[in-house]
C-alpha cells in the first residue's frame, strides 16, 4: 500500500524509515553522484543507523609540542548542538586516537548524536557501555597531545573525496556514509522517502510470487 509523502522528512524519521543505500540512489538521480563515503570508517561502538547535522573539524598530524593542547578541540565540542554529528577530517591518520570516552561524554551532553571520524579512536569499550555511535577508520591507544590537533572549525572538509559542509546532513550505517548537500536536501529526502516505501511493494510483491523482471517492469524500482 502506498504511503503519501509528508510535508517534510525530520531526522527522527530519516532514523526509523531511511538508509544510506536508498539515500546514495536518489542523490545519484540528482546528479550528484559522489556523496557516499564506502572505504574503511566502519561503526566501532555500536550497531545501527546514525543521522544527523555536520558539525566539522579539520585534523592535521604535528610533531612538537603543542603550545595550547586540545585548544580548537573543546571549542568545537562545546560548541556542539542537539542533532549534529561531530567530523573530524583527520586524513586518514592513524598517529593518535583523536576521539574517546571524555569527548563522547562531553559531546553526548550538548545533543550530538554520533562522531564520525576519518581517523583512528580509543575508550571503545567505554563507549560501547554509552552507546554512543562513532564511526571510524580505526583504534589507536595514543592520545592525540603533541600527534595531532584541530586546526580549523565550521568549515568545509573532504573524506575519501565526499565534500562535508557544515549543517549537511550526514547518514551512516553498516553500509557506509552519505551526505546529503543543503542545496538539494529536501528533495533527496522525498524521493528517498518514495523509493523506499515503492521498495516495500516490490518486495511484498516478489515474497507473494511475483518474478523479478515482472516486479521492475511495474513498479520501475530495484
Amino acid at each position: 500500500m502506498s504511503v503519501s509523502t509528508p510535508p517534510e522528512i525530520t531526522l527522527d524519521m530519516i532514523r526509523e524509515h531511511l538508509y544510506v543505500a536508498v539515500i546514495a540512489d536518489v542523490l545519484d538521480s540528482l546528479g550528484h553522484r559522489h556523496q557516499a563515503c564506502a572505504g574503511g570508517i566502519r561503526a566501532q561502538t555500536v550497531e545501527g543507523i546514525l543521522a544527523g547535522r555536520c558539525k566539522t573539524t579539520l585534523w592535521v598530524d604535528m610533531y612538537h609540542v603543542d603550545e595550547k593542547p586540545y585548544d580548537l578541540e573543546l571549542r568545537a565540542i562545546d560548541e556542539l548542538e542537539a542533532d549534529q554529528v561531530l567530523i573530524a577530517a583527520a586524513g586518514g591518520s592513524m598517529r593518535s586516537g583523536i576521539w574517546g570516552e571524555l569527548l563522547s561524554t562531553a559531546a553526548r551532553n550538548r545533543g550530538c548524536v554520533g562522531a564520525i571520524v576519518d581517523g583512528a579512536v580509543r575508550d571503545v569499550t567505554a563507549m560501547k557501555r554509552m552507546g554512543f555511535p562513532v564511526y571510524a577508520r580505526g583504534r589507536c591507544p595514543y592520545d592525540s597531545r603533541d600527534r595531532q590537533r584541530v586546526v580549523d572549525v565550521d568549515i568545509p572538509v573532504e573524506i575519501e573525496g565526499v565534500r562535508f559542509a557544515p549543517g549537511d546532513i550526514v547518514v551512516a550505517d553498516a553500509d557506509g556514509i552519505v551526505v546529503v548537500p543543503q542545496a538539494v536536501e529536501r528533495e533527496a529526502l522525498r524521493r528517498a522517502w518514495e523509493k523506499v516505501h515503492a521498495e516495500n511493494e516490490v518486495r511484498d510483491a516478489i515474497r507473494g510470487g511475483m518474478l523479478a523482471r515482472e516486479a521492475f517492469d511495474r513498479y520501475g524500482v530495484l
